[in-house]
């Protein structure tokens, strides 16, 4: 096994020549926005978790309560162990948010989009991608065998021309896109993708992971476009949501199929009832109270403001520092006047924009949003 220790202390190596090894730090969560890391307490602007959910004391009461329940498990797939009553509850409750006619649950969003994708193109089918969708669609657009077309971010124009080109020569078509972008922040054309999509016969798929619970209400980045026609429509249950998994919502048709055909849901355990139980939580607090929702875009668009940004679409901003090694100082130095602020490096992103990927929460402070601006003004 030397040699295997030998290619993997090589590609080390080269990674840390470029300042681009990652590294796990342990870090403990705390209630609202504070995290311990090595004995010091930050506030943290790296976590998913817009709405606070994961610490809400309902949620957590729905979790543990399922725990002692109905096990810590769900020992097999789906198909194999029965399917457990809290995911047909779940998956109903997710239907009646996205406006569709059903919704499958699934063990993560990655599993979710490796499964889709896969189940709905492959040989002499086509699928096109935007060029900053999440890392998920691209390896479940690889799993498919389907032909891969890139078109420019965001661009229309792009895609118009691909799909005039490389639409008729492909059986079937799924053109994939994220529906708030996890490293930009900011949203698809959804209502022009789609009119592009019925007009080339091409299916949309739009992963809602960043939009679902922060944007229109809740409902997402697909309820900013009322006009558009999503029939793919994505997303997870460990964001916004504050618990773990990922969903396909959709007609009953595709919805059936994809139970009996997408390998991560026929061939992967099933989601924990606990983590079921959580996300049906999170979605009466967010029923309850929509306005709730609107906090985690209303601080990002303070920290804008205050350093004379453009508004921010979503609650992730990015500021660009450009190269990997100046971007992870950058985030050495906000961890120094107690923030917390993951440098984001290549692969993640293109080569010379590595960056701080700020995430706004509704349990941030303003006072503290207001202080990072202004660290991050000084850094500038």
């Amino acid at each position: 096994m030397r040699s295997l220790d030998a290619f993997a202390g090589e590609k080390l190596a080269a990674l840390d020549a470029k300042s681009l090894r990652r590294r796990l730090k342990t870090t403990r969560r705390h209630d609202g926005a504070v995290v311990e890391r090595d004995g010091k307490r930050l506030i943290s602007f790296s976590c998913n978790d817009y709405l606070g959910l994961s610490h809400h004391p309902s949620v957590r009461a729905a979790a543990a309560e399922a725990a002692l329940n109905y096990g810590a498990g769900a020992a097999a797939s789906r198909l194999v162990t029965g399917d457990h009553p809290l995911l047909g509850d779940l998956e109903n409750r997710l239907a009646r948010l996205k406006g569709t006619e059903a919704a499958c649950v699934f063990g993560s969003g990655y599993l979710a989009n490796t499964g889709v994708i896969p189940t709905l193109v492959g040989p002499d089918d086509a699928i096109f991608v935007d060029a900053l969708a999440h890392a998920c669609i691209w390896a479940g657009a690889q799993l498919s065998d389907a032909k891969i077309i890139r078109f420019a971010h965001n661009d229309v124009a792009d895609l118009e021309r691909l799909l005039e080109a490389e639409r008729p020569k492909a059986r079937r078509a799924l053109v994939a896109t994220d529906g708030v972008f996890s490293m930009d922040g900011d949203i698809a054309p959804l209502d022009r993708l789609s009119a592009l999509c019925e007009q080339h016969d091409a299916w949309l798929l739009s992963d809602d992971a960043h939009g679902v619970g922060v944007l229109a209400e809740g409902r997402g980045s697909a309820a900013l476009f009322p006009d558009a026609r999503i029939p793919l429509q994505m997303g997870t249950l460990s964001k916004a949501l504050g618990s773990y998994g990922g969903y396909l919502c959709g007609s009953q048709a595709v919805i059936d199929l994809l139970k009996t055909r997408a390998r991560t849901l026929v061939y992967a355990t099933g989601l924990p009832p606990a983590s079921a139980a959580a996300a049906l939580a999170s979605l009466d607090l967010i029923e309850a109270d929509p306005a709730f929702t609107e906090q985690p875009l209303a601080k990002a668009r303070l920290f804008t403001r205050r350093l004379g940004l453009p508004d921010a679409a979503s609650p992730i901003v990015p500021v660009i520092i450009g190269g990997a090694e100046a971007a992870l100082a950058a985030s050495t130095a906000l961890e120094a006047e107690g923030f917390l602020v993951v440098a984001i490096r290549p692969p993640t992103v293109p080569e010379g924009t590595a960056r701080l990927r700020v995430a706004f929460c509704a349990t941030h402070a303003d006072a503290d949003v207001i202080r990072l601006a202004d660290a991050v003004a000084a850094l500038r």
